[in-house]
């Protein structure tokens, strides 16, 4: 936990831009037939410590119908989870009715210090798997610990960019941009954060998931 913690104080200035690894534009408000989007996770997208209308999931759920999508968002965030917990579980988590995956999973790799090749294996696994089943897929990045050393960091940080670009995937750099390093955004613990940061996360990341719909559509 306190290696978490160390991760939010010591990467304020890594922060990220955020980009899409693709071209295609933002969907517009369509309405029209159901789509589902199941959010692939760990604590920090399901809503730990969190009413289950402040989860990330709900929150983008209401984001993106307030703008006349007709779309359900499924939490399947697992506390504690690892990328390779994510890899087991994922047949049974994303279901046959998903359109669209959100892959928001390596912040416990990094905070055990799990080797990045095992990581990054376990993620390019999820994102190829997802994608030979014609799911869209929005891939959201995560930085190492510095007290792992700046290797670590280095073979750890480009993973994410790496794997959305190697199969076409959209991605969104740092889960926690905007959020991270902020008090009045985090619970007490440091690591987590609160309902409103949450809906900062979500505004960062609804103009991508709105590429995720147009692509799924």
């Amino acid at each position: 936990m306190r290696s978490f913690l160390y991760l939010f104080v010591t990467i304020a200035t890594l922060a990220l831009p955020v980009a899409a690894s693709a071209q295609s534009g933002p969907a517009s408000a369509s309405g029209g037939e159901p789509m589902e989007i199941v959010v692939l996770g760990d604590s920090l997208s399901a809503g730990y410590l969190l009413a289950p209308n402040e989860a990330f999931p709900a929150q983008l759920e209401r984001e993106l119908k307030q703008k006349g999508h007709n779309i359900s968002v499924i939490n399947a965030g697992v506390s504690g989870d690892t990328s390779s917990g994510g890899l087991a579980r994922l047949d049974w988590s994303v279901p046959p009715t998903a359109d669209a995956v959100i892959v928001e999973l390596g912040a416990n790799d990094a905070l055990r210090g799990i080797d990045p090749a095992a990581t990054r294996s376990n993620i390019d696994s999820i994102v190829a798997r997802l994608t030979q089943r014609g799911v869209k897929v929005l891939v959201a990045g995560m930085l190492a610990p510095r007290n792992l050393g700046e290797d670590y960091a280095a073979r750890f940080d480009p993973i994410f960019s790496d794997v959305a670009s190697a199969h076409g995937a959209l991605l969104y750099p740092f889960f926690l941009e905007g959020v991270a390093m902020k008090p009045e955004l985090n619970l007490s613990d440091g690591m987590h954060p609160t309902g409103e940061g949450v809906s900062v996360i979500v505004k960062g990341m609804l103009p991508l998931v709105e590429e995720l719909i147009g692509r799924s559509r």
